[in-house]
């Protein structure tokens, strides 16, 4: 433990930021939050200015200087190294420690889920990702990035194919489907066609489209044929990751923990659930399902206790704080 024996803890998500200053002992010493973390569409440094704001009010809450043994940081669009870098140099430049790790904040979920640095996460919320780690500090990732990087799913892209299923089905270009009856009941509309209309000429916010995943898995859960292949399409992309992941990290002939988690997962959908059990028993049989239900900013706090070895009484301390 370095001078102040004070770490600082980000996760920073798309749609919020939790920041939490956290003493040698893992009490909570001060937390923040606010908005979202978008270097893409505000730039690096802009993005870091509207952390920082948040840091300063976690610190007057703690009492102390915006001054750190180390800080940990779990970003949103920090998807691959070069990303990472330029986000740890612009934290580095605010002179909050000499001490910075940057991850992606799917590690931050991982890191929540596990009792000790090992094993493998998916989240699927807005996007998909998946991300492992071992105690000795290796990782497994993926661009995660969208289609260009080979991703499928997430809830933004069920409901585009499920849209894609339902207008396809209302024409006669597809097979039948109760999505194109359900997805415009959705929103007080008759047909899709008056969904197409309503979401192309921005009648219903195309911010809304998520809104359609929940519409998707209750058509599945009725027995409806396409709802069904999407979401055990969905199964297979989950345990694909999971299994990739795995072997990345010499871990398929172990037992070791698979954490689901995102919006999607945590939501545990049964006709999912099961299905991710039997394929991931096929690929990788010795992986133990969980699931995060634990606030990601929990993760990015232990991970931040693992670089100044707090140890295991600071560790439960904090998830005791969090009910993790």
């Amino acid at each position: 433990m370095g001078l102040t024996g004070i770490v600082l803890a980000v996760d920073a998500g798309n749609s919020k930021t939790d920041v939490a200053v956290l003493g040698a002992d893992g009490t909570v010493l001060g937390a923040a939050r606010g908005g979202g973390f978008q270097p893409p569409v505000v730039g690096v440094t802009a993005a870091v200015d509207t952390l920082a704001e948040i840091v300063g009010r976690a610190c007057e809450e703690a009492g102390v200087p915006a001054a750190f043994d180390h800080v940990t940081a779990c970003l949103a669009n920090a998807d691959l190294p070069v990303e990472e870098t330029a986000l740890r140099t612009e934290l580095l430049g605010r002179g909050w420690s000499r001490s910075v790790r940057v991850h992606n904040d799917t590690f931050a979920i991982l890191r929540a889920g596990l009792d000790e640095p090992r094993g493998v996460a998916v989240v699927c919320g807005a996007g998909i990702n998946c991300v492992g780690m071992t105690p000795d500090g290796r990782t497994a990732r993926f661009p995660a990035i969208g289609k260009i990087s080979g991703d499928w799913g997430g809830g933004s892209g069920l409901a585009e194919e499920a849209l894609w299923f339902a207008a396809r089905a209302e024409d006669g270009r597809g097979e039948p489907t109760e999505l194109a009856r359900e997805l415009p009941a959705h929103f007080g509309l008759e047909t899709m066609y008056a969904l197409i209309e309503a979401l192309h000429l921005g009648r219903v916010p195309s911010e809304r489209r998520h809104e359609l995943t929940p519409v998707l898995f209750r058509v599945s859960a009725a027995g409806d044929p396409v709802a069904l292949s999407l979401v055990h399409r969905l199964a297979e992309e989950v345990v694909a990751l999971s299994a990739v992941a795995l072997g990345r990290l010499g871990l398929l002939d172990e037992e070791a923990p698979v954490m689901l988690g995102g919006s999607v997962l945590a939501a545990r959908h049964p006709q999912l659930e099961e299905r991710i059990r039997a394929l991931l028993a096929e690929r990788a049989p010795k992986a133990v399902i969980g699931f995060v239900t634990a606030p990601p900013v929990l993760g990015a706090g232990l991970l931040a206790l693992d670089e100044v070895a707090a140890g295991p009484e600071a560790a439960a301390r904090l998830r005791g704080h969090y009910g993790g």
